[in-house]
């Protein structure tokens, strides 16, 4: 992979997990305005603006329901709907730090479901990778010495629905048609959300609503393609580097925008937070490193063997003249 492409990929990755960020930063905006299943619903309802940038020239827009695996479809819809819609309150009740902290335990559900599901081998480095960030949301959290609500709870549900889509992604790896797998989102976000907020649905009052609603929705969908097209350009242990970057813009917005301080231990259980990220990259990159050198060895072993062949054919076809 050359440096240009590697480059992209991983800027494509930075403005995913900053259109992610905003898009949090959004449905906060919104709270005590809509209720938060109708919020998650226009959400969808706005990210079809997306769909064209990323159909391609021989897919069908109906592909967006006629996936090839209709279970692994039908999983990543229920998934998303159950993430939107309780990111979206666990947004509206907390401040975007915790809030963005305790999501990070997705890479902690996404290994225990790997073991579980997938049968797959983790390492003791990635276990203490998953650990390091769990304890880096204790420290934020400090539970029993502050009490916790229901964003929390939300928040938490938020991370393992979100694990179970990417598991369910793996599964359905077959997919090759990128408007089922991204109709599964929007599908399930408009379908779940739109029937739990028809008992407390209320129309957008004013012209800020629906810029909130539509900077939510339109930055979350915008966000989903950068990351399809920065998966495309670089390795995962290098797209995965960035989304620390989303904790920098949570404590940012919060303090600017919200105008909500943090204290000195939610910016350490931030730090333990980043070093576990860290660690987890570092063991990536040496992985995928030795893999490289792997198959480098082969391919000159391969050449060695290719010329020996190649030289004793023609010493054979010398001692025949």
């Amino acid at each position: 992979m050359d440096t240009k492409t590697l480059f992209s990929g991983m800027a494509l990755a930075f403005g995913a997990y900053s259109a992610f960020a905003i898009s949090d930063a959004f449905s906060k905006l919104l709270d005590g305005s809509l209720d938060p299943f109708e919020v998650a619903f226009f959400g969808g309802v706005f990210g079809f603006l997306i769909l064209p940038f990323i159909r391609k020239s021989n897919e069908s827009y109906l592909d967006i329901v006629r996936p090839k695996l209709r279970g692994m479809w039908l999983l990543r819809a229920i998934c998303v709907f159950v993430a939107t819609a309780a990111s979206v309150k666990a947004f509206m009740l907390l401040s975007m730090p915790e809030a963005l902290s305790i999501t990070f335990l997705m890479p902690l559900f996404v290994t225990i479901l790997s073991v579980v599901l997938l049968k797959e081998k983790v390492t003791f480095w990635a276990w203490l990778a998953v650990g390091l960030g769990f304890a880096g949301v204790l420290i934020v959290l400090r539970p029993g010495m502050r009490p916790l609500n229901l964003g929390h709870l939300c928040a938490l549900l938020a991370a393992c629905a979100n694990a179970g889509s990417v598991i369910a992604y793996r599964i359905a790896s077959k997919e090759t048609v990128r408007l089922s797998l991204f109709g599964s989102s929007l599908m399930g976000a408009l379908v779940g959300n739109g029937l739990l907020m028809l008992a407390h649905a209320t129309w957008p009052s004013n012209t800020k609503i629906w810029f909130y609603l539509f900077g939510y929705g339109f930055l979350t969908a915008l966000g989903q393609l950068c990351m399809m097209l920065a998966t495309a350009r670089a390795p995962a242990n290098r797209v995965a580097l960035p989304q620390y970057s989303q904790m920098a813009w949570g404590v940012a917005l919060s303090y600017f925008l919200f105008k909500q301080p943090l204290d000195r231990w939610t910016f350490v259980g931030i730090a333990v937070l980043t070093a576990s990220g860290m660690l987890n990259w570092i063991r990536q990159r040496i992985r995928y490193e030795k893999m490289a050198m792997k198959e480098r060895l082969e391919r000159l072993k391969a050449r060695k063997v290719a010329k020996g062949n190649l030289k004793a054919a023609k010493q054979s076809a010398l001692s025949t003249r």
